[in-house]
C-alpha cells in the first residue's frame, strides 16, 4: 500500500513534440489493492462466517438435545402415571377379587354347613324312625311271643290236663 502526499499528486510531464510542460495529476489509489489482500479478506470472511455458521449449528443441535431430554422426561412421567394407575387398579382388583373369594367362602361354609345340619338332621329322623319302627316290631314279636307263648302255655296245659284224664 502506497500512499503520495499532495506534493506528489501531480507530476510534470514534458512532452517531446510539444515541450510544454503540462501538470498531469497522478491518481494514486489510497490503497493499493494487492489480490493476496483481498483473498485473504474473503479467506478471513468465510472463516469468520464458518465460525458463525459452526457456532448456530452448536446452538442449533443443543437445542434439539435439550427438547429429546425434554421429550424423554415427559414420556417416562407419562409412562411413570400410566404404571402408577395401573398398579392401583391392579391392587383394587385384587382386594375387590379376594373379598368377592371371601363372600364365596362364607357362603360355601355355610352351604356346607347348611347340608351338613340338614344330613345330621335326616341321619337322625331316620334313626328315630328305625327306632320306633324296631320298637314297634319288638313290641309285636313280644305280643306276638306272649300270645304264643301263651297259646302254646295253653295248649300244652290242654294236652297235659287231657293226659291226665287219660291216665
Amino acid at each position: 500500500m502506497t500512499t503520495m502526499s499532495k506534493n506528489q499528486e501531480s507530476r510534470k510531464v514534458v512532452s517531446k513534440d510539444v515541450k510544454q510542460i503540462v501538470e498531469l495529476p497522478f491518481e494514486v489509489p489510497e490503497e493499493v489493492k494487492d489480490p493476496l489482500d483481498e483473498l485473504m479478506n474473503r479467506a478471513q470472511a468465510a472463516y469468520t462466517s464458518y465460525l458463525q455458521v459452526q457456532r448456530k449449528v452448536a446452538t442449533v443441535y443443543q437445542e434439539r438435545q435439550r427438547q429429546g431430554e425434554k421429550a424423554y422426561k415427559e414420556i417416562e412421567e407419562h409412562a411413570a402415571k400410566i404404571y402408577a394407575e395401573a398398579l392401583e387398579k391392579a391392587a383394587c382388583a385384587l382386594e375387590k377379587a379376594e373379598q368377592e373369594a371371601e363372600e364365596a367362602y362364607k357362603k360355601a361354609k355355610m352351604g356346607a354347613k347348611r347340608v351338613y345340619q340338614d344330613s345330621v338332621s335326616e341321619a337322625l329322623r331316620v334313626r328315630k324312625e328305625t327306632i320306633e319302627q324296631a320298637w314297634e316290631k319288638t313290641k309285636e314279636i313280644q305280643r306276638e311271643s306272649g300270645r304264643s307263648f301263651r297259646v302254646k302255655s295253653r295248649n300244652r296245659n290242654m294236652r297235659e290236663y287231657q293226659e291226665i284224664k287219660r291216665d
